[in-house]
């Protein structure tokens, strides 16, 4: 079965250093919570608010040992007092698990995206 696991988490900074260290740390924590084997990841999409533009998010991935992956990166949308800063993920994976046995991870500041999910 193919399930998704969402993630976010906000950059410090838009420095391609603080792209990669928050990419690197939400990529981290969604595998982790989930046990996923990067075998069974089928892709990833990430989009960037647009106030990250200092380097690509996918290049952490591929930073991160994820280089047969296919991945994808965009922008998000732009929304008038949205959250700033903000690296989102989705990967795609195939797995065994129930829908509601995936553990989606919002860290830092971006949490407050999630509010439902406090306390997974």
């Amino acid at each position: 079965m193919t399930r998704g696991v969402r993630g976010a988490i906000c950059a410090e900074q838009n420095s391609r250093e603080a792209i990669f260290a928050a990419t690197g740390e939400l990529l981290h924590e969604m595998l982790a919570r989930n046990d996923i084997d990067p075998e069974h990841v089928c892709s990833i999409f990430l989009t960037a608010t647009p106030d990250l533009n200092a380097d690509f998010p996918a290049y952490a991935v591929r930073e991160n040992g994820l280089t047969g992956v296919p991945i994808l990166c965009a922008v998000e949308i732009n929304v008038p007092g949205a959250l700033a800063r903000v690296v989102r993920i989705l990967i795609h994976l195939n797995s065994d698990k129930q829908q509601n046995e995936i553990k989606h991870v919002y860290l830092g500041e971006a949490a407050s995206l999630r509010p439902d999910l406090k306390g997974e």
